[in-house]
């Protein structure tokens, strides 16, 4: 909006009358898709009144621009022409508009293809700015806390925990986090670590939370702006690497949970696989772990510039 088109500040006749106009503009606009709408798919507004249950005359009102728009009588409407709302109100032309034709075809698309697509419109590029930042993804027990800071110490590299980094912004350790904010709300800082991380370093070597890959703009922004390491392990390997660093939380009281391991490692494993390289640390002694990521690293350029 120009200068000349800003509504006056306190000025408040003129600006109902914008207002008021641009309702009129709206309603207009919407009356026209509706009736479009119906003449394409060749039914009367008789025939669309019965299918949708409102009035005859609401109906040529709304065709004829008039009157206020119902937000609730126009999704009945909607649904009775096959058409989402959003198409009758929107700037863009449903019979002409490329925007919502690939949208809708978008919905409707399997994941695989929603992928690739997702895949080509990212904000960054394949070969985007990572700079020197290298990040560790995969399970608890895979080793990523432990192979990162060893990486980082004989890379010269910083060496960051992303959730210690969240703790130590809420000032609560994890567990009180989760139960103050919850998971989304977890997740949203999270996100904002992410962001703090990108901003700060250019050169570090990073270790995230397992389910960060559950969040597809959060794990987009970390494919785009780290070369990623998945650190993969056996799910027998994963437990017991959890509990000799003391924690029995994964097998106390639960029978099931070596089970409930495998469904998760099953269901992250596409995810984890999106990352650009992988080592499985498997029956690998942390030293021979440790050598074959500074191999992968040196051999895949990750401390090139890009």
């Amino acid at each position: 909006m120009t200068d000349s088109q800003r509504i006056p500040e306190g000025d408040a006749s003129t600006e109902k009358a914008a207002l008021d106009g641009s309702s009129q503009d709206l309603s207009r606009l919407v009356g026209a898709r509706v009736r479009k709408a119906r003449q394409i798919r060749g039914i009367s507004r008789r025939i669309l009144s019965e299918m949708s249950g409102v009035s005859p005359r609401y109906l040529a009102q709304l065709e004829a621009g008039e009157g206020n728009i119902s937000i609730g009588l126009l999704q009945r409407v909607a649904n009775a022409l096959d058409h989402r709302i959003e198409w009758l109100i929107s700037d863009d032309d449903p019979w002409e508009s490329d925007t919502l034709r690939v949208a809708d075809m978008f919905r409707s698309a399997s994941d695989e293809v929603k992928e690739s697509v997702l895949r080509i419109l990212r904000p960054y590029p394949v070969t985007g700015p990572r700079a020197a930042r290298i990040c560790m993804v995969g399970l608890r027990g895979a080793g990523k806390s432990t192979l990162g800071a060893l990486l980082g110490k004989e890379l010269g590299l910083p060496f960051v925990e992303l959730t210690r980094m969240i703790e130590d912004k809420a000032g609560m350790p994890l567990s009180e986090i989760m139960a103050f904010y919850g998971q989304e709300g977890y997740r949203q800082l999270e996100a904002q670590a992410l962001d703090r991380v990108i901003a700060s370093h250019d050169r570090l070597v990073l270790a995230v939370a397992g389910g960060i890959v559950a969040e597809p703009t959060t794990y987009d922004t970390l494919l785009n702006r780290f070369h990623t390491v998945w650190l993969r392990a056996s799910p027998q390997e994963h437990m017991d690497r959890v509990r000799a660093q003391g924690d029995e939380r994964p097998m106390a009281g639960n029978p099931e949970a070596m089970e409930q391991l495998k469904c998760i490692l099953a269901s992250r494993e596409a995810l984890y696989g999106r990352a650009k390289a992988e080592l499985d640390t498997s029956g690998q002694t942390e030293e021979t772990s440790l050598q074959q990521l500074r191999e992968l690293v040196e051999t895949q350029g990750f401390l090139a510039e890009n």
